[in-house]
């Protein structure tokens, strides 16, 4: 094999999860629900220890990124989430509505994900676009646009298992059972689907493909112009 060729068979090959990451900020995510579960417990099913317990705990979460040089835009962004999750709770009075923002936003990114596939935007490959610094032009390449597209529905599926399962616990306000619903659907399926998406996105690709980092470019001479 040639290095030219090695390179190549490399890109092709470069792990989705290298490029997208996530397994961090999902654990990061689960951890103030469980907070609020445990405070809510121990204080005789007080919303608001167990409010304060999520809040103390994604302020610890936020402290300990910066100290890692993490960005402070992200640390505010997840910490005013859980603090607008905490504010529904104790506006509402029902412990189980600390979670109706993430069953809402799941919802929500169902519906997205599955739209950009429709317009033939995939969502991922607007991500991992971004993340290679390649802006649009993987959605000049046929066979990158259709293989993000398949890989795209495995993160609708992901978004919609969520909704059915985050649903009928919400309804029948199970706390405890959606505190341990919150945790096992979030940084493990995060790296199930991440593995699956990325195994489907590149099986979608021809063997010939020369990866994620090089798309291919229509020939000029098939461009309208070219033929005008």
């Amino acid at each position: 094999m040639t290095d030219s060729s090695a390179t190549e068979s490399a890109s092709r090959r470069e792990s989705l999860a290298s490029l997208l990451g996530g397994r961090r900020g999902a654990i990061d995510a689960s951890l103030p629900p469980v907070a609020f579960v445990v405070g809510w417990l121990l204080a005789d099913h007080s919303i608001g220890w167990g409010a304060a317990a999520a809040i103390g705990g994604s302020v610890l979460i936020g402290v300990f990124r910066l100290a890692r040089g993490h960005r402070v835009r992200a640390v505010v962004v997840s910490l005013a989430a859980v603090v607008a999750a905490a504010l529904i709770a104790l506006h509402t009075g029902r412990a189980q509505d600390f979670f109706l923002i993430q069953l809402l936003s799941n919802v929500a990114s169902a519906l997205i994900w599955a739209a950009s596939v429709v317009v033939r935007w995939p969502l991922l490959g607007v991500v991992v676009g971004f993340a290679l610094g390649q802006r649009t032009r993987w959605r000049r390449d046929p066979a990158l646009l259709r293989a993000y597209s398949l890989a795209s529905w495995v993160w609708v599926l992901q978004y919609v298992l969520r909704v059915v399962v985050f649903g009928p616990l919400w309804w029948a306000g199970e706390v405890v059972a959606l505190g341990v619903a919150r945790t096992v659907l979030s940084w493990p399926l995060v790296a199930l689907v991440v593995a699956v998406s990325g195994g489907v996105l590149y099986r979608a690709l021809p063997k010939d493909h020369p990866g994620l980092r090089h798309p291919r470019q229509p020939d000029v001479s098939e461009r309208p112009e070219a033929r005008a």
